[in-house]
């Protein structure tokens, strides 16, 4: 047993003599005895250090934080456009129901130039009217019914006081000056009211 060991070391020693021109032969054989393997040159100059791995990680992160700010920016821009645009034609809908209106106003005014008689251009103006309160009342206006009401400083804006006529109109509204309009319940214009004191 013991000549066999003395063998095998020969041999290791011999081998180790061979393959020193070879490194890793010489590595393999290091590590075959419980030695450390030592790399060689070319892979640590080949495999990149933690410190470059972390810097490609933060250029990557960068890179991606700059093309979401910039698609933000973009939906930013993109959207305050389309508010403007919005904005600018919100009231398009209205405004085309009222061109019929104006084009029977024009007709009206024609009609009134060669006109002798007053009564048909007075109907004609009544209708075109009742046309105007109905197309603004479809679009939500609806008039305010204020005389022979309590005053409320909500709804209302009080002109002048005057003397009640009778004591059942204290603090009531006697008279209208201007209409009041709600558009879709709420408040557009206050009326302009004279209130019983």
């Amino acid at each position: 047993m013991a000549l066999l060991a003395m063998n095998f070391n020969d041999m290791l020693k011999k081998k180790k003599k061979e393959d020193t021109d070879n490194p890793e032969v010489l590595n393999e054989v290091i590590n075959e005895n419980g030695g450390a393997v030592i790399p060689e040159a070319e892979e640590v100059e080949n495999t990149p250090s933690t410190e470059d791995l972390l810097k490609a990680e933060l250029s990557l992160a960068n890179d991606k934080y700059l093309r979401l700010y910039a698609e933000f920016d973009n939906f930013r821009r993109r959207t305050i456009k389309e508010r403007e645009e919005a904005r600018k034609m919100e009231g398009k809908d209205v405004i085309v129901s009222l061109l019929p209106i104006l084009d029977d106003f024009e007709r009206a005014l024609r009609s009134m130039e060669n006109a002798t008689d007053v009564t048909p251009v007075k109907e004609g103006v009544e209708l075109i009217q009742n046309k105007l309160k109905n197309t603004l009342t479809q679009k939500g206006l609806k008039a305010m019914d204020s005389i022979g009401n309590p005053f409320d400083p909500e709804l209302h804006e009080a002109i002048t006081n005057i003397p009640a006529p009778t004591e059942e109109w204290k603090g009531k509204v006697i008279d209208e000056m201007e209409k009041g309009y709600f558009l879709n319940d709420k408040v557009v214009r206050f009326a302009k009211v004279i209130v019983g004191s």
